[in-house]
């Protein structure tokens, strides 16, 4: 993996995704995410020909790909990790966990995302502002949307680190952009044209000076996306039917159940989103829930 300064003492380990660590004094780091179990070996190695280690996890948020790590480096090196309430406590057993993979089996889950359990260290309060930890002195700004308790860390040299709360330029394409709820997102994403930084780092791998056109961009991307998806609805339909249409349309076409169990997921919250906007009404029938397109006239 490639370790890459940003400015100062904030830099970013290459991985599939960009794991920001900040360094400090006597070759110690504070890493702010950890990345996939797969990439263990090498995020290890990686800090190991760099001469650093652990001193400290400041975690993003409890997904996969962000905290797969914080359990096991937490125990190898004896370090503090620290997440928000809402991440802790969906990191606290399997169970919970299948409240973010929600439509895995528990055995599934068990298989694909037991390394995610672990009790942090310390607990980051649910307020804006700052947080010091492992000797370093950060500025926390909170994002739920992506997940329930995702935040943005500021760094002591003014790099923000967005996470997964603002998609880079490369990410522009994305078929199926995830967020818990795709509104609380959007009001997230807002907080952060504020932010007076010199350099913002998105985990799936982006860095830029500026985000105001970034933002808008993330915005129309999940416009367009619901968009699409709304005018799949032809006169009521059940969910899984718009699960179908959708998946035909961006061809999604995968022969395997993890992965189609998690397009599902995915489309729903585009269809939750459409509800609450007001865009897809819902009708109960037989004991079903049904949608239609409130910008079509229902066929009875």
């Amino acid at each position: 993996m490639k370790l890459t300064q940003v400015k100062g003492n904030t830099w970013v380990i290459e991985a599939n995704q960009f794991i920001p660590l900040y360094r400090l004094p006597e070759n110690r780091c504070i890493l702010l995410d950890t990345g996939l179990r797969e990439e263990r070996e090498e995020l290890e190695e990686t800090l190991l020909q760099a001469g650093l280690t652990p001193a400290g996890i400041l975690c993003s948020h409890a997904h996969i790909d962000h905290c797969a790590n914080n359990g096991y480096l937490q125990e190898k090196y004896g370090i503090p990790v620290a997440l928000t309430a809402p991440e802790a406590g969906m990191c606290s057993n399997l169970l919970t966990l299948k409240c973010y993979m929600l439509m895995l089996t528990p055995k599934m889950v068990a298989q694909d995302l037991g390394a995610m359990v672990h009790a942090p260290d310390v607990v980051i309060p649910s307020q804006d502002g700052p947080f010091s930890f492992a000797g370093a002195e950060f500025q926390i700004i909170q994002t739920p949307g992506h997940s329930p308790g995702h935040i943005c860390t500021v760094t002591p040299d003014r790099v923000c680190y967005t996470a997964d709360a603002l998609l880079s330029c490369e990410m522009m394409q994305a078929k199926l952009p995830y967020s818990l709820n795709h509104q609380l997102a959007w009001t997230s994403r807002e907080k952060l044209r504020a932010l007076d930084c010199d350099a913002f780092i998105m985990a799936h791998r982006g860095i830029c000076s500026q985000v105001g056109e970034l933002i808008a961009a993330n915005d129309a991307l999940t416009l367009r996306r619901a968009g699409e998806i709304r005018q799949l609805v032809q006169d009521w339909m059940t969910a899984s039917q718009i699960v179908h249409g959708a998946c035909q349309y961006y061809k999604l076409l995968s022969h395997h159940p993890r992965r189609a169990l998690r397009f599902e997921r995915n489309i729903r919250f585009f269809i939750e989103f459409l509800v609450d906007r007001g865009e897809l009404a819902m009708e109960v029938r037989d004991g079903i829930t049904m949608y239609r397109n409130t910008q079509q006239k229902a066929l009875r």
